[in-house]
């Protein structure tokens, strides 16, 4: 292309990954980010006549996503005006939320330069932090992660979402009550875990065999005592460990036999489950299981009965 428009193949292999991230942490949905990735192009397309090189054409890009994403928020009553004050994170609330693939995000932190790079974390992509700010309104959800995430300067912040410094600097001052109200250690109540270790490695294992033996006492063994389990989308959740334990027992022996595959997802260790019921001559995609991990014992399971997901995962479509 000539003159300030923009080479639409090298926009495409640049930024999208990052502005798929971007949607995502905004809608806190993997296949709501995809369409609104395509979306995203499509309007630059339509639009590229305009871009005058005013501003970086990364910089115009992130206009275009984030406005788009806030019409789809506006447009959905659910997640348009935020949560009730005092209403605890949960993931069990958002049917709409998905896990990310880390191997996809790996793409984006061995592809891009600084800041791309950086502004992918792993605290800034887990479960816990992406249902926090769910719970924002649009607005301020999109200034935190503009300004927090991405480092944008505020003046930066209000051009791009049409608005003014002030306003950009008190939307994120309300984003920080509302996150330390109801997240008050802040960073420690949503980063994952640390780095997999041994005896992660062991307590995974344990997970698989439990599973693939049908013997949830097994998997009850590792249990935290304040342990969450979540099963989404809007199936429900059970808390502590007399409860999750009922929930696994009926589900690891009624269901029919499994196969556990590792994988990873929002920076946390992953299981992929494989159901295969007693008319099934193969083992079908069933759930995606985010874990959290302390101290050797499961603190948080976040099972995504969305078997859709599974190629996104580069997973088998059945074993």
């Amino acid at each position: 292309m000539d003159g300030d428009e923009p080479d639409f193949d090298d926009l495409t292999r640049r930024y999208r990954r990052e502005l798929h991230v971007h949607c995502y942490r905004m809608l806190g949905s993997y296949d709501e980010a995809e369409d609104h990735v395509q979306e995203v192009f499509l309007r630059a397309w339509r639009s590229r006549e305009n871009f005058q090189g005013r501003s970086s054409a990364r910089t115009w890009l992130y206009r275009i996503a984030t406005n788009a994403c806030l019409d789809t928020l506006r447009r959905d009553a659910r997640r348009a005006a935020g949560a009730p004050s005092g209403t605890e994170p949960s993931v069990a609330a958002m049917p709409w939320l998905q896990p990310y693939p880390d191997a996809l995000l790996a793409e984006l932190a061995t592809d891009q330069p600084d800041p791309e790079a950086t502004a992918v974390s792993r605290e800034t992509i887990s479960l816990a932090f992406l249902a926090a700010i769910q719970l924002l309104p649009p607005r301020q959800r999109a200034v935190l992660i503009l300004r927090d995430l991405l480092t944008w300067p505020a003046a930066e912040v209000a051009a791009l979402i049409d608005t003014t410094v002030p306003a950009v600097n008190s939307a994120l001052q309300r984003a920080h009550a509302t996150l330390h109200h109801r997240w008050p250690r802040g960073r420690l109540d949503w980063s994952p875990a640390t780095e997999p270790d041994a005896e992660q490695s062991r307590l995974l294992q344990r997970y698989i065999a439990a599973h693939e033996q049908a013997d949830p006492e097994a998997l009850i063994a590792v249990l935290h005592e304040d342990v969450r389990l979540t099963i989404s989308p809007a199936i429900g959740q059970w808390i502590g460990r007399e409860q999750v334990a009922r929930a696994l027992r009926d589900g690891m022996t009624t269901l029919g036999r499994w196969r556990l595959l590792p994988t990873t997802a929002n920076g946390q260790p992953t299981l992929a489950g494989y159901l295969r019921r007693p008319t099934d001559e193969a083992y079908h995609p069933f759930v995606l299981s985010v874990l959290h991990i302390e101290y050797g014992r499961l603190t948080d399971i976040t099972a995504f009965e969305q078997p859709s997901m599974f190629p996104a995962f580069g997973l088998p479509t059945s074993l």
